[in-house]
């Protein structure tokens, strides 16, 4: 039969499906327990400091905490986030001492008030895991690079009961314009299996259900557009500052140790000028208010500076969820100028801006289904791809690899008509 030529060696199929079906599962429960740790030692750490909020004026020492736990674990020239990017993409060895590192010190800075996410922190704990048993188990380079994503999708999955967007979000966001698909098999059964895991230690995805559908009509799609515009405009201008602050940070203040205890002493006092601390830690409160039609004008403007201060102190974290908060306390606002809905624009600027800042439109449309429902689908998928192509190739991560840029057949066709 001439289907059956098309099968080669139908035993390495089957020997392929069961090797990383194991290693799926293996990666699994150790991320989904490692999520359910983590998402628990946040939570807890959190409680701590909103119940003793004079913990704000310690923020300062706790970075240099954070300092001399890289140093003495010889971490110092460690790239975060970007380095298991890197890791991904070719496979090299990441230390193993990352895990704990980044597990203690980013509950530092969610102990004492500094503006960060956590998913950076799980990415790191998964890549780092992952290599780890890529070497223990000998595997060959371009499988490395696969067990990397599976441990990078399980501890997402496990911290944030997402296990389809971690998948997707592992296999896209690390070279824009591909999915790694030799990966998809591993990446989703790690994801599933931490997701369940982590559920049975009370840790299920933060969201609201958005039970009503918003009929997309003529007479508001293009209020929805401007919507998406605003926030591909959003997403340049965050990712901008972000790394500006980084770099003004690096070469304004050399010294780690004082650049961190300075950028802490400045969060402290920003903290004490606003008079609370809704703009501290991760931000996921807020954003979720925001969806319920709750923020405040300016609430997007400061949870940016607080983050961007955080972060180019030195503290360790993450963007993301600060980038949820940003985006729906944009959105949420906006969305109420325009005569929209406050709510379904709060949760359209959370996954909007989660695509402009990490370019994985296909993990951010399915992002918003496990958060808030299937109802809307086709709105946040109009959403995310006006702000996907409108945000460039601009983004959060340096070690992004841009594989096509994303107006490459205008592009081409310019260049084209000014040669000929």
């Amino acid at each position: 039969m001439a289907w059956l030529d098309k099968i080669h060696h139908p035993e390495a199929y089957i020997k392929t499906f069961f090797k990383w079906s194991l290693l799926g599962i293996l990666m699994g429960v150790i991320g989904g327990l490692l999520g359910a740790g983590f998402h628990h030692a946040l939570h807890f750490v959190t409680h701590v400091r909103q119940e003793n909020g004079w913990l704000i004026w310690l923020l300062p020492v706790a970075g240099l905490l954070s300092v001399g736990l890289y140093r003495i674990t010889r971490l110092r020239s460690n790239r975060g986030t970007n380095e298991i990017i890197e890791a991904a993409l070719d496979g090299h060895p990441v230390k193993p001492q990352i895990a704990p590192v980044i597990f203690i010190s980013t509950a530092i800075t969610h102990l004492f008030g500094g503006s960060a996410g956590r998913e950076g922190a799980a990415l790191q704990l998964g890549g780092s895991t992952a290599s780890l048993l890529g070497r223990l188990f000998k595997l060959k380079l371009e499988d490395r690079k696969i067990m990397v994503m599976c441990g990078m999708s399980a501890v997402f999955a496990g911290l944030f009961g997402t296990p389809l967007t971690a998948a997707l979000f592992c296999m896209e966001f690390e070279s824009v314009g591909t999915l790694f698909s030799p990966a998809l098999l591993p990446c989703y059964i790690s994801a599933f299996t931490a997701s369940k895991i982590s559920a049975l230690f009370g840790v299920h995805a933060e969201g609201i259900l958005l039970e009503s559908a918003t009929v997309i009509t003529l007479s508001n799609i293009w209020k929805f557009a401007i919507l998406a515009v605003l926030l591909s405009l959003l997403g340049i201008s965050m990712c901008y500052v972000f790394h500006k602050a980084e770099h003004l940070a690096a070469h304004g203040i050399k010294n780690p140790w004082l650049r961190i205890a300075c950028g802490g002493l400045l969060v402290a006092i920003l903290t004490a000028i606003v008079g609370d601390q809704r703009f501290n830690g991760a931000g996921m409160d807020m954003a979720l208010s925001a969806v319920e039609g709750n923020a405040d004008w300016y609430s997007f403007l400061l949870k940016m500076l607080f983050t961007a201060i955080t972060l180019s102190a030195g503290f360790k974290g993450g963007e993301i969820v600060p980038t949820f908060c940003i985006g729906a306390t944009f959105g949420c606002v906006v969305g109420g100028l325009l005569g929209l809905d406050a709510g379904i624009c709060g949760a359209l600027g959370l996954v909007g801006l989660f695509c402009c800042a990490t370019n994985s439109p296909f993990a951010s449309i399915v992002l918003s289904i496990e958060m808030f429902g299937s109802q809307n689908v086709h709105l946040f998928a109009l959403v995310c791809v006006v702000c996907f192509v409108l945000s460039g190739n601009s983004g959060l991560y340096s070690s992004q690899i841009i594989q096509f840029h994303k107006a490459s057949t205008l592009l081409d066709e310019e260049e084209s008509q000014t040669t000929a």
